[in-house]
């Protein structure tokens, strides 16, 4: 497993990480692989998905030297982030902030992103030891938000999750994200069987963000 620095970096330079929800193991990993192809770095199982521990599992020693991290996302408690990091998972995501699980992340040195809303719960995050900050749901705000925590709190790197989209993502970018969480809006092909639409939209979503950046 690669150490946490690094692993917080390479999601920070990929700038996308794709949330999978899937309805079993199999289609899982057909996304999984579609989103490689397009050239994600970094893919979030949620722990809706069922079996999620035992295809983190299959994935994490799939991809072990490979160009993909594979993480937790949906991570209510210690518990459940513990059985994650044991079945491979080198990074946790949470809708929320459970103190703690970031306390857990910590002590075994993984990557923590706990879910946060307002700026009040941002610095909740960050006083808790949270590595990046998940904005969620980022839908009911849009990029916007991002601009108006990073004014008084421009310490706090963010990722919002929810509502992001080719239309939107550059504006997510500009605005002072330093990743976005990306499902439905990239996963949708995978309802139809239409692997090959992922990949696709992967390397629109990935263009998208280095020319936001660039700029």
């Amino acid at each position: 497993m690669a150490n946490k620095e690094e692993i917080i970096s390479r999601i920070k330079k990929a700038g996308l990480v794709a949330v999978v929800r899937a309805e079993s193991t199999e289609q899982a990993f057909k996304i999984t692989e579609a989103c490689i192809a397009g050239g994600v770095a970094a893919i979030e199982i949620t722990f809706t998905v069922p079996g999620a521990a035992d295809l983190i599992k299959e994935l994490a020693a799939k991809y072990k030297n490979g160009p993909m991290i594979v993480g937790a996302g949906t991570v209510l408690d210690p518990e459940s982030a513990r059985a994650a990091i044991l079945a491979g998972a080198e990074y946790i995501v949470s809708p929320s902030l459970n103190v703690e699980t970031v306390r857990l992340c910590n002590r075994y040195r993984v990557p923590c992103l706990p879910g946060a809303m307002t700026a009040k719960e941002v610095v909740e995050c960050l006083e808790a030891g949270a590595d990046i900050v998940k904005i969620f749901p980022g839908e009911l705000f849009g990029p916007a938000i991002i601009k108006a925590i990073k004014g008084p709190l421009p310490q706090a790197d963010l990722m919002p999750t929810g509502g992001v989209c080719l239309e939107n993502v550059s504006d997510w970018i500009k605005a002072g994200a330093v990743a976005v969480g990306v499902g439905g809006s990239l996963t949708a092909g995978a309802k139809t069987g239409d692997y090959e639409s992922i990949t696709k939209t992967a390397k629109q979503f990935i263009e998208k963000i280095k020319a936001a950046r660039a700029k």
